[in-house]
Formats: structure tokens, sequence, C-alpha cells
């Protein structure tokens, strides 16, 4: 590139070639990191954009005809393939201003992703991960992709194989594996919320959010895909997964904190909204209040009567209260409620005597 041969390398692009695609990808690949290309110039002057859309819809062509099984017998077909997403995402990463030359490239990802079979043992292995890290930075607020990603014919089509690599992904992978592995389609699934019409919302809600079936147990215990996404919503080996899982349920609770608790109980809401400095409800049981006072209770009360789950719910866990193991314990003699008075209040003076000499010792 610093040679200026850029216009020949993007002319390159252009043959309906596997081995030209692999190897010039590759190349202009590996200048996006540590050079001063002009990426715009590349977009703008050469086509590099429209080239690489153009080997994309070639890859897509093997999912549509009859040929599918003689070009799957040819390694050089993924190959190519993958170095054209890989390059695809660098440059819509590192110059997003031109991220919507690449818009032609996305019903040809979507028809890849839809077709390919996804392995239960390594589901983001090349090329699902590239071509989901492909759509991460295409603009979907445009009415082609907007289209092209909710087709009338099957709204939820391209959601529905999201969930289910996220799903393979977090069952397969290591919790050192998840966060390189995982965020990626946990962030394309917010982009696509966020973008999707209502009814696609909806649906990714019914999927993504617990179910009254993950109800009869304590959040978070049963195995379905809600399930699993809240456990990992807490666990401290993935960090990047864990708030993007929070994110993501947050978002498919309306961003609202009091549908959030409904949704996925006190315990797993109560530390992402602490931590992003969002108000939280101050008892677990306003989440699902029934009053009808004033102001936020109000609101609240209207909620809670087009919840069917109100007044049935555990606030804390999330669990059905006729689900909940009813735990028999013999009640206290009165001696022995005396011992555990005289132990709770030798604890509460040893916790407030020292404040006090403290408090002293400051004025």
């Amino acid at each position: 590139m610093d040679l200026g041969y850029e216009q020949k390398a993007c002319n390159k692009l252009k043959n309906d070639s596997r081995d030209d695609e692999f190897l010039v990808s590759r190349i202009i690949f590996l200048t996006t990191y540590d050079s001063s290309i002009d990426m715009e110039k590349l977009i703008d002057q050469y086509h590099l954009a429209e080239n690489i859309c153009l080997n994309i819809s070639r890859h897509a062509k093997q999912f549509v005809t009859k040929q599918k099984k003689v070009k799957e017998l040819d390694p050089m077909e993924d190959m190519a393939l993958i170095e054209s997403l890989k390059l695809m995402f660098n440059l819509t990463h590192f110059c997003p201003e031109r991220a919507g030359a690449f818009s032609p490239a996305l019903p040809h990802i979507l028809v890849i992703l839809t077709k390919r079979a996804i392995s239960s043992s390594k589901p983001l292995d090349p090329p699902i991960g590239p071509l989901v890290n492909a759509l991460i930075n295409i603009p979907l607020d445009s009415k082609d992709n907007l289209a092209a990603f909710f087709p009338k014919a099957a709204p939820n089509i391209n959601v529905d194989r999201l969930d289910e690599i996220l799903e393979k992904g977090i069952k397969a992978y290591a919790d050192n594996e998840l966060d390189q592995l995982v965020s990626p389609v946990l962030t394309l699934l917010r982009k696509v919320y966020e973008n999707a019409p209502r009814e696609v919302q909806q649906h990714m809600q019914t999927v993504l959010l617990p179910s009254e079936a993950d109800r009869e147990k304590v959040l978070g215990r049963a195995e379905s895909l809600a399930s699993r996404l809240l456990r990992f919503s807490t666990n401290p080996s993935t960090p990047q997964v864990r708030e993007t899982i929070s994110t993501l349920l947050f978002d498919l609770s309306d961003k609202d904190a009091r549908k959030f608790v409904q949704n996925v109980g006190y315990g797993f809401a109560a530390g992402f909204l602490f931590q992003h400095n969002m108000p939280i409800p101050e008892n677990a049981l306003e989440a699902w209040s029934t009053s009808d006072s004033e102001g936020s209770n109000a609101r609240a009360s209207q909620d809670s009567r087009n919840n069917p789950l109100s007044g049935r719910v555990n606030p804390i866990t999330g669990q059905l209260l006729e689900k909940e193991e009813l735990i028999e314990e013999e009640e206290m003699t009165q001696e022995e409620k005396e011992r555990e008075a005289e132990r709770l209040f030798v604890l509460f003076e040893r916790f407030v005597i020292p404040i006090k000499w403290s408090c002293y010792g400051c004025s």
C-alpha cells in the first residue's frame, strides 16, 4: 500500500477468483492496523467496499444454487470468505463513516449465516464468528437493511439463528473463551433489538427473558437459554459477557428498572443498576407493588395490574410462590428466644459503641 499499489490491489478483488480474494484481502486487512492507509479513499475512489460486497455475494450463491455441494469441497471457498469478512469488519470499525457502503453485503451475509450448519461443539468457529462480527457495524436503521434483516415472510428468522448461535456458544465454550467469542453475538443482539419492529422485539423478550416455566425454580437454576444468561450475568470470570448480558436484559426490559427487577429478580438486577447509577426500587416489593399511592407507586400499580405474575412471585428470587419449598422449622422455646436476643444485643453493642467513640474523637 505504501508503494502506491492501492488501486491495483482493490481492482484485483473484482476478479472472480478465490485465490485473489484470499491473498489481496489478507494484505489489505494487515495494513489496516499500522499504516497511514487512507481507508476513505480506498472505499470512495477505488471501490473497495463494492468489491468486497461483490465477493461476499459470490459466496452466497452456493447456498441458493445447485452448485452447493461442489463448492463446499473447495477449502479455498471458506478461507477467502473469512478474509473478506475480517477485512470488512476492520474497515467498518476503523472507518465507521463509510460503514454504510457495506450495506449491499448484508442480505448475502444473512443468507450464508442462516444456511450454514452451526456446530454444537464449536459454534463460533470460522466462518460463523466472522459472519457475526461483520454484521456488528453495518447500520440497520435504513429501510433496505431493515427489510433484509426482518423479512416480512419470516421476520424472526435471523434473530432465531442468532439465538441458536448464542445458546450453543454459552454451552460449548469455557469461561476463558466466552468474552472473545460470545460477546459479539450479544452485542449484535442488542443492536438488532434496538432496531427491530415491535413484534420482533416481543419475540426476543419471549426467548431471552425468563418464562413462567423458568420461575418454577429460583431464577437462574433452570436449563433454558434465559436461565443460562442469568447465571452468566453474575459470572466473575467473564466480565465482558457478564456486562453485555446484563445490559441486553435491561434493554429487553424497556430500560426500566422496575420492569428489570420484575423480569430477572431483585438479586440479579440490583448489582447492575447500582453499578450504572440507576435508581433501584428501595424495596424489592416495590417492583411488584399494587398500591394506589401517587407518583412512582401509581405507575408500579398500573404495571402490576397488567402483569399476570403480579402477587405470585418472590420478588427477590423471582420464583413462583406456589413452587417454593416449604421449610418446616420447630418453634423456638422461650429460653432459646432469650439466648438469641442476648446474642443480638451483644453484637449490636460491639458495632455501635466503637462508632460512638470514633464520632466523639472527630468532634
